[in-house]
């Protein structure tokens, strides 16, 4: 990463180093400074790192609070959310209608999308079911499901990073349709390695 700038010295700090250039102290301002030096280093590089890992990882962070889009109307007819067969032919069609649209944090729109505003979109516009707009308080609501009770149009959640939050819908077979900061929109499955070892929780819709 090549050396670190010198770190300036504040006037009082050079005359406390003038005060140390005595016998046997004169190192300890230059010792003090590499000190600072060093740390800055690990600091630049442990930025750079999180940046990375925030990137690769998901699409929503828990501080992060889309506002809703009011451009997007409720559906006038609210779908039977226990209809499976008609959940998951409600999810196939998203699929093809929005495949490979690119992630786009706060996104609403074919031009770019999120997760959770798929999951916004898809349950306000499709099932008439206004539901919040960010991840984190889409984990929130409904009542809890453990994964080998899932069942089409439950939301399931990953934890995709120190502070990043994840959420998709799923299908059936392990199968779940979401959007990927990589690939866009798209369907995944929950026995992928990276999916199966980030996997946080379920929520069932009432």
């Amino acid at each position: 990463m090549g050396s670190v700038p010198f770190f300036p010295l504040s006037p009082d700090f050079q005359h406390l180093s003038a005060t140390w250039a005595k016998p046997g102290l004169q190192h300890i301002p230059q010792r003090a400074n590499r000190f600072i030096s060093t740390i800055i280093l690990h600091m630049h590089k442990l930025v750079v790192l999180y940046v990375c890992v925030a990137l690769l990882a998901g699409c929503s962070s828990a501080p992060y609070k889309a506002h809703k889009d009011t451009s997007t109307s409720v559906s006038g007819v609210r779908i039977d959310l226990s209809d499976e067969h008609q959940f998951k032919q409600i999810l196939n069609q998203q699929y093809d209608d929005w495949r490979n649209v690119k992630h786009r944090m706060g996104g609403m729109s074919r031009t770019g999308i999120d997760c959770s505003g798929l999951v916004y979109q898809t349950y306000r516009t499709k099932l008439g079911v206004e539901l919040p707009r960010s991840t984190e308080n889409q984990a929130k609501i409904g009542l809890a499901v453990r994964q080998d009770q899932l069942r089409a149009g439950d939301l399931v959640f990953f934890k995709t990073g120190i502070f990043t939050r994840h959420v998709g819908m799923y299908i059936d077979d392990g199968e779940f349709l979401h959007v990927s900061s990589r690939n866009g929109v798209m369907v995944s499955n929950l026995e992928d390695s990276y999916w199966r070892s980030a996997y946080w929780k379920a929520r069932r819709v009432q």
